[in-house]
Formats: structure tokens, sequence, C-alpha cells
């Protein structure tokens, strides 16, 4: 019979692409990794994997093993749902991986809501959604919330699903030119933006491309909130999610950017969407969103 953790491993060795990643990923040792990996290949009676260099490959049969073990895997996540809804109430402990401006301005609002149940814990990590993912699969997460910009959507595989949360309008901030806000007269601006890489940064500089020039990007930061003061103190120009100024004061020179949003979402494992806890914490995270204005 074949073992579900080591299905794992191999389900988690056709994302990653190495030994290595797999066992960074789920906290392994290489060795371990590849021991198991092993084993999984003497209970399948099938080669699964096949040198390539220093790497390992898929083969086709472990290919097909995969598949089966996506399905293995979301139905192992209803079967708890299932048998968590007997309890008739949420309880045991759910970890949110939140990106900083929600972790600041929705999840507080949610987690006075979830005081109700006693039972439950919530537990929050900073994570931002394009490298939180891998937690996520590995059930280190139970929920992430993420975030997509117009024009550059966050990819999720198969067996995850997304529910709504908010869309947040998106600003400019120019304030050293706050009667203007065409962004083709940024061209000369100095600019403070997320890391290379990031998927706000892409938008970004995406927009400035659009309006016909390469952005100064003078600064650079994760931090949202030294964007915001570096725009206070007048040293950059910077593009703004509205929900910063549930937390910060708003900067001079500041214009809401027509038809521009970015759009939040909690993403979670297929399957687990009917358990109680996850239900709950969902549900008030939706809540605490939707009390938050939007014409800001």
């Amino acid at each position: 019979m074949l073992d579900v953790r080591r299905l794992r491993l191999l389900y988690e060795l056709d994302r990653h692409g190495t030994i290595a990643s797999v066992a960074q990923a789920l906290h392994f040792a290489p060795s371990g990794v590849s021991q198991q990996l092993s084993q999984l290949e003497t209970e399948a009676g099938v080669r699964l994997l096949e040198r390539v260099g220093r790497n390992v490959r898929l083969t086709a049969q472990a290919k097909v093993l995969v598949e089966h073990a996506k399905k293995v895997f979301a139905q192992l996540e209803q079967a708890e749902s299932d048998l968590a809804a007997a309890a008739h109430q949420p309880v045991g402990t759910i970890r949110v991986g939140a990106f900083q401006t929600v972790a600041e301005s929705i999840v507080p609002g949610a987690l006075v809501a979830l005081h109700q149940h006693e039972r439950l814990r919530v537990e929050v990590v900073e994570a931002k959604p394009s490298t939180a993912l891998p937690a996520l699969l590995a059930r280190d997460l139970d929920l992430l919330i993420t975030e997509q910009f117009p024009g550059h959507p966050f990819p999720v595989p198969a067996e995850i699903i997304r529910l709504p949360v908010a869309d947040d309008p998106l600003y400019l901030a120019r304030p050293n030119h706050p009667a203007s806000w065409d962004l083709a007269d940024a061209r000369h601006d100095a600019w403070v933006m997320e890391p290379e890489g990031s998927v706000g940064r892409r938008w970004a500089i995406a927009r400035c491309r659009d309006a016909g020039f390469e952005p100064d990007i003078q600064f650079e930061a994760a931090n949202l909130s030294i964007h915001v003061q570096l725009v206070h103190a007048g040293h950059a120009s910077a593009f703004l999610p509205g929900l910063l100024w549930r937390t910060h004061p708003r900067p001079p020179g500041l214009h809401r950017l027509p038809g521009e949003k970015r759009s939040i979402s909690i993403a979670l494992r297929a399957g687990s969407e009917t358990h109680p806890s996850i239900t709950a914490v969902c549900g008030a995270i939706q809540s605490a969103a939707a009390a938050i204005p939007t014409n800001v």
C-alpha cells in the first residue's frame, strides 16, 4: 500500500523540482527525502525517478501518481472537514498568512470577532503571497491572504481555491507636484517601489511604461510604511493602496487612480473550505474587510 506521507514528498518534488527544495519546504534533511522516495518506489513497484546530472526528474509513471495524489490530498482535506463539522463549533488552531497592509487593517478586526470562539486559536504570520504559497500547500499555513493587481493575476494550482475579500483602490502620490495626477508628468520623479520580483513592483513599472517612461527607482522597500514616510518627506513619488490610510495619515499629492484596484482574496486548500474553524476565520476576515470604507 502506498504511504500518504511519501506521496506528499513526490508531489512536492513535482512542484519544487529538486530534492533540496523539497527538504527546505518540508523541514526534512535531503537524505531523508531521498530515502523516503526510494521506499515509495518500492511500494509502487515502478520506477518513479531518473537521474539527470546532479538532480532527478519524475518518470511518466510518477507523473500519473502525482495526479492521483492531488485527488487523495483533496479527499483527506474534505474528510477532516467532515469530521470537524461533528463538533458543531470552531476548535483547534488555524494559521493565517497575511501581507502587511491586510495584517494591519483587516486582520485585527477579524480577530476581535473570533474571540467568541473560545476553543479556536488563530495564529497570524506576515507573509508575502508569492513566497508563502508553498507553505499553504505544505500545510504550514491553513489560509493565505493574497493580492492581485490589474493585469497581473496571482496564479494558483488547481488544488487551491480562492474566496473574495475586498477590492482595494490604488493611488498615485506625488508630494512635490500635488496638483498633478497625470502619470505622464511623473517621468522625472524619483520613485519608491517594492523589491524586484514582487507583483506590486511589476504592476507599477508596467503602469509607468504605459505612460511612456521608465521610472527612476531611487528607493526600494518591502515595507509600505517606508513608502509612506518617504512620500511624506517629499523624497519620492509612489503608488500606494487604499488600505494604508486605515493606519497611516494620508500624504500630500495623493490622487486615486480611476478604475485601478487590487483584488484581495483568501487562498485555501480544496476540501478545507467546509471545515468549521476555517469557515469561521474566512467569514471574520470577509466581514472585517466589508466594514472598511472604500471611498477614502
